[in-house]
């Protein structure tokens, strides 16, 4: 009883298969033109009247072509059947087309595949399709104007591979824009780039949708961006796809100060270099100094534009400062800091100096010894001038001699002085023991001794290395009669 149900249900699979095979296989005719589509008159049938059939009966084409399922190829062949090339052809004995448009009762109908049968070929256009990477052949057989599908062909095209980089000259980590958007039928694309001596040094995918990059490069030199693009079949393109890109060097910095030890420098200009700056691929075209305090604070800075570069400073603070310089080339490249870029130097100020005193004197003569009241010197002394808190107190030390000038019994004095020196600006006093002998003879009683000198004085010049002083001087003496010892005079004083 089992047997018999297993052979029933292998005889009806077989004849389903049997069915499945005989429908899949395309129908054969040997004739044609019982069916048509279009009638075509005459006996010439001509590229344009095929087209004007075709735009007669555009509407009966699209019901035709939604029946056999190819709805989305309506449009493409209405628009590009005005400009198609048809092709004079045969659609021979054993042939198929895929299916075809034929009338019947006045209705569109599509067959299934059909294989053409006949004693011999049948005249026909065949003009081509494309829609997107297909392109279908469709025939027109002559004598019906119906139309049908031959077959379709994919045609992937190679990838077309583009590469924009800008810009082609950079600086050390400008952004570079890399763009391969207008690469063409890619599924994705790739960029590497390579130094001059042909080692990788960054690469990136892309895709059609994203297909710009940005990136940076951090040393100088030639760079080679090299693209490729894959098409949806893998296949990878072939055309030439680089570009170069020149990453600029830097300029080079380099200053020198005119002294680094500038010692009594205080108050003089000095010179900072920056001509030895240089660029290895172009030319400096500016340099900026700055000027650090001890402290490391910014004091002062200047932008040199031209030629040598060089700056002149004058600096009245004494103490270890700090010039630095930054050069830039004619691409914007900034230079790097580095110990020639870099330089400290030391400003001292002179504190103490050589001096000459020069001036007249009115020494007190004496009514009693029936002699004049003042009686005239004129005195030089040598010393020195000391700074002992710079522009505010001073200390001078003087020593020399004043000659009368009138003869006995007035005799030449030996003079020194030690003050302390208060300054006002221009202005200064000055303060302090000093000590003068005797200008009579023995027989007029006068002694020599410790005086109480003071000076009010003027500075005419200071440049810092060099002064110049004008004063008043009194001198009191202590210990000894005031009306017969006390002087007066003004003098010159050169500091050097």
């Amino acid at each position: 009883m089992r047997s018999k149900k297993l052979l029933v249900v292998m005889t009806i699979a077989l004849i389903l298969v049997f069915s499945l095979e005989a429908a899949a296989q395309a129908k054969k005719i040997n004739n044609i033109g019982q069916y048509t589509f279009a009638r075509v008159r005459g006996k010439i049938p001509t590229p344009e009247v095929m087209k004007m059939l075709v735009e007669r009966y555009s509407a009966d084409i699209k019901i035709g072509f939604e029946q056999a399922g190819y709805g989305f190829l309506y449009e493409p062949f209405i628009e590009q059947l005005k400009t198609a090339q048809f092709e004079d052809t045969t659609w021979n004995v054993g042939e198929t087309v895929k299916w075809m448009l034929f009338r019947s009762k006045g209705m569109v109908k599509v067959s299934g595949e059909l294989e053409w049968a006949g004693k011999k070929p049948v005249e026909v256009f065949a003009i081509k399709v494309k829609d997107g990477f297909k392109t279908y052949t469709f025939i027109i057989p002559k004598p019906c104007g119906n139309i049908a599908l031959k077959g379709m062909v994919e045609e992937i095209p190679e990838a077309i591979c583009s590469l924009k980089v800008s810009p082609a000259k950079a600086n050390i980590n400008d952004p570079i824009t890399v763009d391969m958007s207008g690469t063409q039928y890619a599924k994705s694309m790739k960029v590497e780039i390579f130094d001059k001596q042909g080692n990788r040094v960054a690469s990136k995918d892309l895709t059609p949708e994203a297909a710009r990059w940005q990136t940076k490069l951090d040393n100088p030199g030639e760079y080679t961006f090299k693209g490729s693009a894959v098409n949806v079949a893998g296949k990878p393109s072939t055309n030439p796809c680089e570009a170069k890109v020149y990453i600029n060097y830097p300029p080079v910095a380099k200053v020198e100060p005119s002294c680094t030890t500038c010692t009594n420098m205080y108050g003089k200009p000095i010179t900072f270099d920056a001509s030895g700056s240089s660029d290895p691929d172009g030319e400096v075209t500016r340099v900026v100094f700055e000027l650090q305090d001890p402290s490391g604070q910014v004091i002062d800075s200047y932008n040199a534009t031209s030629k040598p570069f060089t700056w002149q400073k004058t600096l009245y603070k004494e103490g270890t400062f700090t010039v630095s310089v930054t050069a830039y080339d004619s691409d914007g490249a900034v230079s790097a800091a580095t110990e020639d870029s870099r330089k400290s130097f030391t400003v001292t100020r002179k504190k103490f100096f050589g001096v000459i005193e020069a001036g007249a004197m009115l020494a007190h003569g004496g009514s009693q010894y029936d002699l004049p009241s003042y009686v005239p010197y004129l005195y030089l002394r040598p010393g020195f001038f000391a700074w002992l808190n710079p522009d505010k107190v001073s200390m001078t030390l003087t020593a020399g001699a004043g000659m009368p000038l009138k003869g006995s019994p007035w005799k030449a004095v030996i003079m020194g002085e030690l003050l302390a020196n208060f300054h006002f600006g221009k202005v200064y006093l000055g303060l302090g023991p000093g000590f003068s002998t005797k200008e009579l003879s023995d027989q007029y009683n006068r002694k020599s001794g410790v005086d109480g000198v003071g000076q009010l004085g003027v500075t005419l010049f200071n440049n810092y290395v060099r002064m110049s002083h004008l004063f008043f001087e009194f001198r009191a003496p202590i210990g000894r009669n005031f009306e017969d010892h006390h002087k007066m005079g003004i003098g010159f004083r050169y500091c050097f």
